[in-house]
């Protein structure tokens, strides 16, 4: 599991790197993580026949929450 720990060390200094904080809060990404989490959200509701909607959806705004700027 070495790599595995590696790996997560370099994601974990990545996200931490003051540069990469302020790209990822930024109005470009709030833009770009919103048209994506649609996508996924949309997708999910359509394979499961929007039997789960109200959890995708919940799903969906926590993670738009840690994206962007709002």
């Amino acid at each position: 599991m070495a790599g595995f720990d590696d790996i997560t060390k370099k994601a974990q200094e990545f996200l931490n790197d003051d540069k990469v904080k302020d790209a990822l809060t930024s109005e470009q990404a709030e833009d770009i993580s919103d048209k994506l989490l649609d996508g996924v959200a949309g997708a999910a509701n359509k394979v499961t026949g929007g039997k789960f909607e109200d959890k995708i959806e919940g799903a969906r705004d926590a993670a738009d929450k840690k994206v962007g700027d709002e």
